[in-house]
């Protein structure tokens, strides 16, 4: 099966790439800055400089492409493109174009508990595609992760500070997943058709065990002072009236962090050996 990947410059992405290239998997990976893909490439991955938010520069992409796959999607807001200029829009251009071409599958990667987060704005615009990819007439995937460890690396810094903040008692509990473990789930939910895929790592740790964790990786004394949840409550309703150019981010953390996100352990590799690696520089 011909794949074409959209994202494969993003920290999920990166790990796709890396999976299709030692399956040496007939690819065809769309990104905007070819230089920032590794030089050594196999044969078998074709390079296709294109926009996806100027569907323009998508005419002939999906040309012998059997299964779409895309990660795209904001992380740090820039160029002034909104969440529903992305995560929506450059998505909703992929699928026109698969559709276009008759492309017969078409995968996509949203985020756990996605459906009932439809107020944050990062959520609304992933399910408001996740809505009309399910309702277009091609087999849809749709990848749902807890958050990849590279997320949780702010409690390594927190650590490597001293001291580690959470929010309420610290218990919500989430089970992570390491990009490259998530990366072969995609690759096989892709292959199998699999409707959808919630996913998460091995171990379910609360804030309080992520946190303790960070601090053991470094081989420091764990200090951990808890905020009322109250404080992240009122923050989560100020980035709602701020211009969401900026405070997307932090609202998605916002809410996230006042949730258990736990999914079927799909994944093999621990937040805790990913700390140590992390501490080791």
């Amino acid at each position: 099966m011909r794949l074409l990947l959209a994202g494969a410059t993003g920290t999920l992405g990166r790990a796709i790439v890396r999976d299709l290239a030692e399956r040496r998997r007939p690819a065809r990976l769309v990104v905007r800055r070819p230089e920032a893909l590794p030089a050594d490439l196999p044969d078998s991955i074709e390079v296709v400089r294109a926009e996806v938010t100027q569907p323009a520069t998508l005419a002939g992409v999906m040309d012998g492409v059997e299964a779409v796959l895309t990660t795209v999607g904001i992380t740090r807001q820039r160029d002034g493109l909104s969440y529903m200029d992305v995560d929506y829009g450059a998505n909703r251009a992929l699928l026109d174009a698969a559709l276009g071409a008759g492309v017969p599958r078409f995968g996509y990667v949203s985020v756990f508990g996605g459906r009932a987060l439809r107020d944050v704005a990062l959520c609304a615009a992933k399910e408001r595609f996740v809505d009309e990819l399910e309702a277009a007439p091609i087999e849809s995937v749709v990848l749902r992760p807890t958050g990849f460890f590279t997320d949780l690396d702010a409690f390594l810094d927190m650590a490597r500070r001293g001291r580690a903040w959470l929010f309420g008692d610290g218990q919500q509990r989430l089970n992570p997943i390491h990009p490259d473990d998530l990366a072969a789930v995609c690759l096989n939910a892709l292959d199998a058709g699999t409707p959808e895929v919630p996913a998460g790592g091995p171990d379910v740790l609360t804030h309080e065990a992520i946190a303790r964790l960070a601090f053991d990786a470094l081989q420091r004394p764990a200090r951990v002072s808890h905020l009322p949840d109250a404080v992240r409550r009122g923050a989560l309703a100020a980035t709602r009236w701020l211009p969401g150019q900026w405070t997307g981010p932090a609202e998605f953390f916002l809410a996230m962090m006042g949730l258990d996100l736990v999914a079927p352990a799909l994944g093999q590799r621990t937040l805790a050996e990913h700390f140590r690696a992390g501490a080791a520089g």
